[in-house]
């Protein structure tokens, strides 16, 4: 009979934890490497979490994870090495659409740190557009002076700043996820509606009041499908990309958003 000794100890499990946005500030860092006995699951790499932050507790139902630059559930196993990336509320927004067709694929994915140029909707159109195509759809998104709906737990921070101005966003990225969800949205564009000539640019940093901060240009033989595809391309990168938005103001600033989705609407 073994004694106690004997026995193969519980192995660890070595996991490395990115926060960003919000939970980001609230922890005061942006990485928490963590140790847990196995097997465990992302749920259990989120407790150890806030056994080292209890200040990230409270948002826990605003949430979402990523293992290894994919969505992943609470119960998803997770292994020795994983990174798991905390998502907050990313900007928001919601898609809809049906469609089919073909073509020749041109995409131009991109996050940029440079502020646009003023002709960026008219070089992102001279690169796609092929001869056949009747239609080019292209959509600018600005930094408004009014606010937006605050993510949880910012809504007294945003109360603050009631009846001010906005004066820049900064938006922070998760790159390689971002990029990678991005495809997804193309890959599902080209199949809903056929434009397989899309383009999806969005800047990352400091975007003052009146700058563009996305660039969506669809492209395609017909003017509806290249409606269809811009709105879904932009509703869907604000829903789903790991994209976090703060509002800036005199003072201080809001984070903006809603808990991000994976799959379309």
């Amino acid at each position: 009979m073994k004694s106690d000794e004997s026995r193969s100890p519980t192995v660890a499990l070595r996991v490395r934890i990115r926060l960003f946005a919000i939970q980001r500030e609230l922890a005061g860092t942006r990485e928490v490497p963590v140790a847990l006995p196995g097997p465990a699951t992302v749920a259990d790499v989120w407790d150890a979490l806030v056994a080292q932050h209890p200040i990230l507790a409270p948002g826990r139902s605003s949430v979402r994870f990523a293992r290894n630059g994919s969505y992943a559930g609470a119960e998803t196993a997770i292994e020795d090495g994983d990174e798991i990336a905390v998502i907050p509320p990313v900007s928001g927004g919601a898609g809809a659409g049906t469609g089919d067709g073909n073509g020749a694929p041109r995409r131009i994915l991109e996050l940029r740190a440079e502020p646009f140029p003023a002709t960026i909707l008219d070089d992102l159109a001279a690169r796609l557009a092929a001869p056949e195509d009747g239609a080019v759809v292209a959509f600018l998104g600005v930094t408004r002076a009014s606010p937006g709906t605050p993510a949880a737990g910012q809504e007294a921070e945003a109360r603050r700043h009631t009846g001010r101005s906005v004066q820049a966003l900064e938006y922070e990225a998760l790159e390689p996820m971002a990029l990678a969800i991005l495809g997804e949205i193309a890959d599902e564009i080209a199949l809903r509606f056929g434009v397989t000539r899309l383009a999806i640019v969005h800047r990352t940093g400091t975007v003052p009041l009146g700058e563009a901060s996305v660039a969506i240009v669809a492209c395609a033989p017909h003017r509806g499908a290249a409606f269809e595809a811009a709105a879904f391309a932009i509703d869907e990168t604000k829903a789903r990309a790991p994209i976090w938005k703060a509002e800036h103001f005199a003072d201080g600033h809001v984070w903006i958003g809603e808990p991000p989705r994976d799959v379309p609407v």
